[in-house]
This record gives C-alpha cells, structure tokens and sequence, in this order.
C-alpha cells in the first residue's frame, strides 16, 4: 500500500509540473515573445523526464504532454501525443549517460529535440499550406524558438532535477521507515 502511495505522489507531482509548464507556457511566454516566437517549456519537460528517468516516463510523460496539447490546441488530434511520445522515447535511451549536475547533456537533448519538434511540426502541419519555404521557416522560427527554449529551459530543468531529487529523499526515507518496523 505504501508503494502505491509513493508513486501516486509521484505522478501528482509530474502531472503538476506539466500543467504548471503548460500554463506558463501558453499565457506568460505566448504573450511576451522575443523575435516572434515563445519558447517550447513543454519539449523541456519531456525531455527532462526522459533523460533522468528513462524511456517508460519519457514516454508517459510525453503522451501526457502531448494529449493535454491536442485536447486544447484544436489541431489534428493525436498529433502531438505521439510527437511528445518519440520526443520523450529518444530522450529515455540517453538515461545511462545522464549526470544530473552536467548542464552540457539536458541542453544538447532538449536543443535537439527542439530542432526535431520544429522540423517535424514544419513538415506535418504546413506543407499542405501555402506557408513559407523551409529555409525562411528554419531561420526565421525553429532556430529562434530553439535558442529561446534552450535559455529558458535551464530554469526549468533545474527545477524538475530539484523536485526529483526531493521526492527520491522522500521515497527513500519512507522505505528506511517500513524497513524498520
């Protein structure tokens, strides 16, 4: 029974991170953008997840993102479920090489992940629009909305290594006290 009341904690805890992140990021950063785009705090979440604690979360994790957006965003639904899904997949298999105090490994995966977001997206949802030529869209969107991502996701990986390490104490301390009894 205590098992399940530490992963019930633990999934508490995601689904607020993902919906605090979800807030912010559709309200404070769509509104004050810099160079036309907002950052993607979303892709930061995912992939945090994914990199710290393997494929399976960055899968759910992903998927739950990704359904909170399709049920919100109006676009073809399901498309970024399974979008945020393979995000949160590729960034699971980084797991062994992860070190939660290297800065260097969490910003490659999420700059990358950015970058693939931004192509993909590109190529799904607006080439059967008349929209601009990829190069105009890579300059001009994707690689300021990376950039941008990249500056903000620093915050918010510190943030999410913080809440993790704090509920690793707590599940630990709470099975010292049941191995104790």
């Amino acid at each position: 029974m205590n098992n399940f009341k530490i992963h019930l904690k633990r999934i508490l805890v995601i689904m607020l991170v993902i919906y605090v992140c979800y807030l912010l990021q559709t309200s404070i950063f769509s509104r004050y953008r810099l160079a036309g785009v907002s950052p993607n705090i979303l892709i930061c979440v995912v992939s945090t997840y994914g990199f710290m604690k393997g494929r399976r979360y960055g899968i759910l994790v992903g998927f739950c993102t990704g359904l909170l957006l399709d049920i919100f965003s109006g676009a073809l639904f399901g498309m970024y479920a399974l979008f945020y899904m393979y995000i949160g997949l590729l960034n699971g298999l980084f797991k062994k090489q992860f070190f939660g105090d290297d800065l260097r490994l969490p910003l490659f995966l999420i700059g990358t992940s950015d970058l693939i977001y931004g192509i993909v997206s590109y190529f799904v949802l607006f080439t059967s629009k008349a929209k601009p030529h990829f190069s105009y869209h890579l300059i001009n969107v994707i690689l300021p909305e990376m950039v941008y991502t990249l500056v903000v996701s620093i915050f918010v990986y510190y943030i999410i290594l913080h809440l993790n390490n704090l509920m690793e104490k707590l599940e630990k301390k709470g099975s010292d006290r049941i191995g104790n009894y």
